[in-house]
């Protein structure tokens, strides 16, 4: 299952489509203002009210919208876009977007959820439908944040959980090359102010509740700002990667209960890692010594998490996006 099929694309889709308009249990970025701002989940977000939160919801329809585009002829595949079309209304996406408007939201889905509105969005413009026009604003909302939060954010945020600054950039920063160029030399310009320096990374990891590597986040956004200087930069960070050192890196971790949202997280871990080793792999010389020990490493944690996606809701909600990216990764 470390690759993707036809077979694999249909189960993530009908699994997904499963939870996209579930919506209860919900858990809201909601601050109250008022008593006006007492509403419900679907009258505040009339797209992303499903998958438990708002931030699994956008990348949830990006998961099966990506999935539909590359299997078309699946059955699974003319339900998501039947479902897309019934809900990426002109008047859907302007609720969306006049959301960010209120006061209060500034620091709404801050930068987890920007960043996935920003790949959903890429991926809305790969379909023959008129679905990337209408959330045009929206997603230009979300870049503009990035434009004007940046300049402001002195220091990283390293924690492997939805704060985490890597993660993010490099979601927003695959949108910008096409669309904003500004924001891709401001991006790059943090990056390597935060991370250009780094050296002989410990990789503590991971926290009880992460789903991201701290260390393998960073690599990853460094080898997109980096480019043909990345492995240099590589050596430097993880100097004993060949060694597979940190061990930490190279294992995959427990999950002792996965009917607990946190601890569920660690599913993720062993996702989000897959896909990083896949990443950096494929961003290195072919011939550099890290590239089989990372491709290796990211089968252990594939096999760790592939098997429990759908175990309970508490993963069931948003694993299948993680596992995506693993597998689409390095091809």
């Amino acid at each position: 299952m470390t690759d993707l099929t036809a077979d694999t694309a249909a189960r993530f889709m009908a699994l997904t489509l499963g939870h996209l308009g579930r919506e209860y249990p919900h858990k809201l970025d909601h601050v109250l203002d008022g008593p006006e701002d007492v509403q419900s989940p679907s009258a505040l977000h009339p797209i992303f009210h499903g998958s438990f939160d708002w931030h699994s919801c956008v990348h949830g329809y990006w998961q099966v919208l990506r999935l539909a585009r590359q299997f078309p002829d699946l059955p699974e595949a003319a339900a998501v876009r039947a479902h897309a079309g019934r809900v990426f209304t002109a008047a859907n996406w302007a609720a969306e977007t006049a959301y960010l408007a209120r006061p209060s939201a500034r620091g709404f889905e801050r930068p987890y959820g920007w960043g996935w509105a920003l790949a959903l969005h890429a991926e809305l413009a790969r379909h023959d439908a008129p679905w990337a026009a209408l959330a045009e604003p929206f997603a230009r909302a979300f870049a503009q944040r990035l434009h004007d939060f940046l300049p402001l954010q002195t220091y990283p945020i390293r924690v492997g959980t939805h704060y985490n600054s890597a993660f993010a950039l490099t979601l927003a920063r695959d949108w910008a090359v096409e669309r904003d160029p500004a924001l891709v030399s401001l991006i790059d310009a943090r990056v390597q102010g935060w991370f250009g320096g780094d050296r002989a990374c410990q990789a503590w990891e991971p926290g009880g509740d992460e789903f991201l590597s701290s260390a393998l986040c960073e690599a990853l956004v460094m080898s997109r700002v980096l480019g043909a200087d990345f492995a240099a930069w590589f050596d430097g960070f993880l100097p004993d990667c060949a060694g597979q050192q940190p061990a930490t890196l190279f294992t995959p971790a427990t999950v002792s209960d996965r009917s607990d949202g946190k601890i569920a997280h660690l599913d993720g871990l062993n996702l989000s890692r897959a896909w990083c080793w896949r990443e950096i792999a494929a961003a290195l010389p072919a011939d550099h010594a890290v590239v089989p020990v990372a491709r290796a490493a990211a089968e252990r944690h594939l096999a760790a998490a592939l098997p429990h996606l759908a175990d309970d809701y508490m993963g069931e909600h948003w694993l299948a996006t993680f596992a995506l990216l693993a597998l689409e990764a390095g091809v």
